[in-house]
């Protein structure tokens, strides 16, 4: 297939990229810098000059696909305090994608798993929805937006990502929290550590995206979650030994000062499912977890850090 991606360049895209041109498709990337342009024809994909704010690009470029994957989402104003702006933006842009693509064509889009319902016994699943008021209700008009499209004959799909997609070469969640600990000298996490995170790394991550434009049926929810609930306290616990400091409760007058904006996402308890997914797709996750993956030692390599810390 001709497939476009949106967000190309970053941390997903990345692995993405490769894995569509592996599988055999011919890859587009979208790119709003020289610099995005060069990272993502150096794996193997062509360029469209643009970013996701220029509507008129992402109707072209889809037009000219078979399926679109969708990662972009501006976290730059997300983190400056402008987070329902990054929501409308992406909304937009996803419809932008779907009035461009030709009927029948394959859209996945990119979610998250944290917030979502649940009882208090079980991992959420593939079919429960993001609780009122929590991190995955805010951000859900991209996906609704996706999930209208496959009301409208496309093939769309929605991905919700774990909190941390982790592997080589990231800067996000699991990078920061490094940083902060090496900063502070301990290793600290919320309360008694209790609070459970999901975990993929990104190159599993990347093959659900493939399978998801390759074989999801339309309207398909699917759950990108190799860990199912991984501690917080035993993800701080591995972080400590690695910088051989100290891991510590910290009570909870003192979490937001430390984390930052972390804090709202390390005290949240999240256990999710994909069950579902693997019975859906065929997708089975291959790479280390989380915990085996910290202990490759990468995150703590010297020039390794968080974009966030």
């Amino acid at each position: 297939m001709r497939v476009l991606v949106t967000g190309a360049s970053g941390w997903i895209g990345s692995a993405v990229v490769p894995e569509l041109v592996g599988a055999g498709h011919v890859v587009t990337g979208l790119a709003r810098s020289d610099a995005s342009a060069a990272a993502v024809e150096a794996r193997g994909a062509t360029v469209v000059r643009g970013s996701v704010e220029d509507l008129d690009v992402l109707r072209e470029a889809a037009a000219a696909a078979d399926a679109v994957v969708h990662l972009a989402f501006r976290h730059d104003i997300a983190f400056a305090g402008r987070f329902a702006d990054a929501v409308a933006s992406d909304a937009a842009a996803i419809e932008a994608l779907g009035a461009g693509l030709p009927p029948g064509g394959s859209i996945a889009v990119a979610g998250g798993i944290l917030g979502l319902a649940r009882d208090g016994a079980n991992p959420a699943t593939e079919r429960d929805s993001p609780a009122p008021g929590s991190v995955s209700d805010h951000r859900q008009p991209g996906p609704s937006a996706a999930l209208a499209l496959a009301e409208r004959g496309q093939r769309a799909s929605v991905v919700r990502l774990s909190p941390t997609v982790h592997g080589e070469g990231d800067a996000g969640f699991m990078a920061t929290l490094v940083e902060i600990a090496r900063k502070h000298g301990f290793s600290g996490y919320p309360g008694d550590g209790s609070s459970r995170w999901t975990a993929v790394h990104v190159r599993d991550a990347a093959r659900l995206f493939r399978l998801a434009i390759e074989v999801a049926p339309a309207g398909s929810v699917l759950h990108a979650v190799a860990d199912e609930a991984i501690p917080v306290r035993q993800i701080a616990e591995a972080i400590g030994r690695h910088l051989d400091v100290p891991a510590r409760s910290l009570p909870a007058e003192e979490v937001d000062e430390h984390f930052g904006f972390l804090a709202t996402f390390l005290d949240l308890d999240g256990p999710a499912s994909s069950a579902l997914t693997r019975e859906l797709t065929g997708w089975t996750p291959r790479e280390p977890g989380l915990l085996a993956d910290l202990d490759q030692g990468h995150y703590f390599a010297p020039g390794a850090g968080g974009k966030w810390g």
